[in-house]
Parts: structure tokens; C-alpha cells; sequence
């Protein structure tokens, strides 16, 4: 499933004072010269990282790379700050820049997404068989692996019993060498995809207008006298409602039979089960960047690590689906599809852990 930008999905937010959440009793009105200042600090940060990447150029993969992430987080802060607070800015500037944004975002991120997910993949199959060389460059990645392999399982979802290890061997590094073809030549055509985006007209159009909004902020009429913390709270009302209808005391079993039985299956279509949590973390974002805007900072601790919970979720769900996937290329060995079916169990048995992790953090973040 293509990553999807984390304000495209969500509703629209209701205007200032239409019978929205009231603003919170005993602070100060945030008036619009905030959410100006918080935009241009974003526009900036984007430009930089442009400038960045354009210097980095033949360089270092690894600056390179970091300048696109830069780029990224500022044009998803942007996008969601001009969706929440959109009753105060312009409506025509605002629903032409949205969309752009969520496509810049969008298309920059398949890259890393490929190349992560093929990570976690082969750093599963290597802790599943332990016979899986793990590749040199897992960094970061194989941190995470061992963190969740030790952790996350001790969050109170306990492990399903363990594979035949003798027959599990015999198939990993098949397995293995499966995905990292598949995953190896998505991730080349993401490469090829962005490197054409960025130097497209239409990203070109992007810049000049983030440019543009360095230095001037097009607010509505109505931010003159309007309080931000009106918008804001009505995306936290709608992240409230989005997680009051998940279902939390099912993510406390270790064990979701139903996603295992569905990956499987000839249907190809996307696990139901996740699409409502996919959505709670789009929200949580908006969230999480409104609160940015009234207080000048980053979010608390704790709201980032929910954050995190279910950006874990995202990518244990998608790889479990690469390998599910993998599992029905024609003509492959039995072994070799009974190692992509172990391992496509464990990555939704992650899934489980993330959303009990999630359960429990939700549950201590301050009301």
C-alpha cells in the first residue's frame, strides 16, 4: 500500500465558532499572527532542506537523504496546519497548495518505505531462522528490530508459538532473496520517480510558492478576531472520536486469527482491520502539529510516542502485506512459501503489539 500524506484523509475541519468545541477556559486567545509565524517558520525550514538537497547533490547518499526527510516533514507540517486552520487562510491559496504538498510528500516517501520495509523483512526472516545474513546497512533499522524483538512483545501480547525451525531454514534465504528483488526494483523506481518529481515543473511551482509563503502568510478575513485554539480543538475532538470507535480491548489479545486468515487469502484487497487505526494516526499528526502551532514547540513526549505506536503499526501491517504478496509469486518452492507465510504471521503479530502499546499510551496521555 502506497504511504499515503497524513492530511489528505482526514475531515474537513469545521469553522470558528459553527458549532465546533469551545476553546479551553483560563488561557489567552491565540490569535492568528501565531499560526502566521508557525507557517513561515515551516516555509523556511522547507527551503532550507531544499538548498540542502540541491548542494548535496552528487554527495553523500546519506546527506542527500536527510535533506528529503527535511522535506518532507516540513511539507507535511505545512499541509496539515493549512487543513486544520483553514477557515482563517485564504481558500483558494490553501486547497491549491494541499494537494501539492500531499503529492511532493507522497512521492518522496516511497523510497525510504521500500528500502525500510525490505529491512524489517529480511531483519524478521534472520531473527525467525537465524540463518538470514542481515545486510551490513540495517543501522538504525536493526536497533528497532531488536527492540521490538525484546520489547514489544513484552508489552502483554504475548508471542504465538514458534515455527518449525528446521523447515523455516530451508526457506528463509530463498525467501529472503524473493524480497529483496521485489523490494530492491520498487525502491530503484521510487528513486527514479522522486529524482524526475523534484526536478519537475510542477515541484519547481511547489517551491516558488512555499517561497512566497516565507515571507507572507494569505490569512482570511475571519483570522482577525478568531482564537486557534477553536480549530485545534476540533481536531482533537475528531481524533477522540476516531480512537473511541477503535476496537482497544481487542488489541489487547496476542493473537488476531482473522488478519492472519485474510493475508493469506487469494484476496489481494487491503487488511479491513487496519484502515481505521491507518486513520487515527493521520489524525494524531493533525493533532499533533495544531498543538505545535499554539505552543510553539514540538508536542509533548508522550503524544510522540503514540505517534510512533502506530507509525509502527503502518509498517508492520504493509510489510506483512510485501510478504503475503511475495507469497503468491507462481512457482515457488513450498518452503520458501511456508517462510513467507511465518514470517507474514509475525509481522501481524507486530501489528497486534503496536496497537496494545498504543492502548496503553492513549490511555495515560493527559485529557
Amino acid at each position: 500500500m502506497a504511504p499515503q500524506h497524513p492530511e489528505g484523509a482526514a475531515p474537513a475541519p469545521r469553522s470558528p465558532g459553527a458549532g465546533g468545541p469551545a476553546a479551553p477556559k483560563g488561557d489567552r486567545p491565540v490569535d492568528g499572527d501565531v499560526l502566521a509565524a508557525y507557517l513561515r517558520e515551516r516555509a523556511t525550514e522547507f527551503l532550507r532542506a531544499l538548498r540542502a538537497h540541491r548542494e548535496s547533490g552528487g554527495g553523500a547518499p546519506e546527506e542527500s537523504a536527510e535533506a528529503v526527510r527535511a522535506l518532507r516533514r516540513s511539507a507535511r507540517r505545512i499541509s496539515g496546519t493549512l487543513h486544520t486552520f483553514r477557515p482563517l487562510l485564504d481558500t483558494e491559496w490553501a486547497e491549491g497548495l494541499r494537494p501539492e504538498l500531499a503529492w511532493l510528500s507522497g512521492t518522496l516517501a516511497h523510497e525510504h518505505a521500500h528500502a525500510s520495509r525490505l529491512e524489517r523483512l529480511l531483519l524478521a526472516l534472520h531473527r525467525l531462522s537465524g540463518a538470514v545474513p542481515v545486510p551490513a546497512a540495517a543501522g538504525v533499522g536493526a536497533r528497532e528490530e531488536g527492540a521490538r524483538g525484546n520489547g514489544a512483545r513484552g508489552n502483554g501480547a504475548d508471542a504465538p508459538a514458534g515455527p518449525d525451525r528446521t523447515n523455516l531454514t530451508v526457506g528463509a534465504a530463498k525467501a529472503g532473496a524473493l524480497l529483496d528483488r521485489r523490494l530492491t526494483l520498487a525502491r530503484t523506481r521510487a528513486h527514479s520517480t522522486a529524482l524526475e518529481a523534484l526536478g519537475s515543473g510542477r515541484f519547481h511551482a511547489v517551491a516558488d510558492r512555499i517561497a512566497l509563503l516565507a515571507g507572507e502568510v494569505p490569512l482570511s478575513p475571519a483570522a482577525a478576531g478568531a482564537d486557534l485554539r477553536l480549530p485545534a480543538a476540533a481536531a482533537e475532538e475528531r481524533l477522540t472520536d476516531a480512537v473511541a470507535a477503535l476496537p482497544l480491548l481487542t488489541a489487547g489479545h496476542p493473537y488476531n486469527a482473522a488478519a492472519l486468515v485474510h493475508g493469506l487469502a487469494p484476496d489481494t484487497s487491503p487488511q479491513p482491520q487496519d484502515a481505521p487505526w491507518h486513520q487515527v494516526r493521520l489524525l494524531l499528526r493533525l493533532h499533533r502539529y495544531a498543538r505545535e502551532v499554539l505552543a510553539g514547540a514540538p508536542a509533548e513526549t508522550r503524544l510522540e510516542a503514540a505517534d510512533q505506536a502506530l507509525t509502527r503499526h503502518r509498517d508492520a501491517a504493509e510489510a506483512a502485506a510485501a510478504a503475503a504478496e511475495a507469497a503468491r509469486t507462481p512457482r515457488i518452492a513450498p518452503a520458501t512459501a511456508y517462510a513467507l507465510g511465518v514470517l507474514h504471521a509475525d509481522q501481524r503479530h507486530e501489528v497486534e503489539a503496536a496497537r496494545f502499546a498504543f492502548h496503553h499510551l492513549w490511555h495515560r496521555l493527559p485529557r
